[in-house]
């Protein structure tokens, strides 16, 4: 599979080095590249335009962030998330977010909050069978709750789990899963939030975030 991107040039090497680093974030996340595919330096570097030391930075960047792992004789290949991996992502989550509303709840600013999260809650669903664009807005909605929350280092640890995410979810949704980027879903947890509700906001973030871990990875029954 190759990269189409355009070659990046005219550029320092700090800004290839970011360059770079974004579109192959961007072709994993999206899904252009599948779990288990080889990330040869060779064609990176010729695809995007870059040196091949410019795509191993940007290579070792990815590994911190889970995206990419290092196989069988150092071959790097797109990280997969294990279904325990997918579990143990959502109950982060669970965490953080957690924390972002008890935090939005407390604050004097919560009124405003809520009012930035009812907007952001407007366009989720509006893009019937767009399924990237239901996606940023899905995810687009629950960092803005962490931001909302004004703490710096939740909105960095969501932040780090990003990339994670949307390789899980693009990997994971299909049309016989129950998707989780409905307004409906979300709705409850903002009407809590509205209401100053932190036990029941709280409550129902953990809710969301273990059905969202079922749907993607099914506990085995036995």
């Amino acid at each position: 599979m190759s990269l189409t991107v355009d070659p990046l040039v005219s550029l320092d090497r700090s800004t290839l080095r970011q360059r770079a680093l974004e579109a192959l974030r961007g072709a994993i996340t999206s899904g252009q590249y599948r779990p288990g595919d080889h990330l040869g330096e060779v064609d990176l570097a010729t695809h995007l335009g870059v040196s091949r030391g410019t795509v191993r930075e940007a290579l070792r960047h990815l590994q911190q962030e889970g995206l990419v792992t290092a196989g069988t004789r150092g071959m790097l290949r797109v990280n997969s998330v294990s279904p325990r991996e997918v579990r143990e992502l959502f109950r982060v989550r669970a965490a953080l977010e957690g924390l972002a509303v008890a935090e939005v709840i407390a604050s004097p600013e919560r009124d405003d909050a809520v009012a930035a999260l009812r907007e952001a809650l407007t366009r989720l669903g509006d893009t019937e069978g767009d399924f990237a664009a239901n996606l940023e807005s899905d995810l687009g909605f629950h960092l803005l709750l962490c931001q909302l929350s004004g703490n710096s280092m939740l909105v960095e640890s969501w932040r780090s789990l990003e990339g994670r995410i949307r390789v899980t979810i693009m990997n994971y949704e299909s049309d016989g899963t129950p998707t989780m980027m409905s307004r409906d879903r979300h709705l409850p947890i903002l009407d809590a939030i509205e209401r100053g509700d932190a036990p029941s906001a709280m409550r129902m973030i953990e809710q969301h975030m273990l059905t969202a871990a079922e749907s993607y990875a099914p506990t085995q029954q036995t």
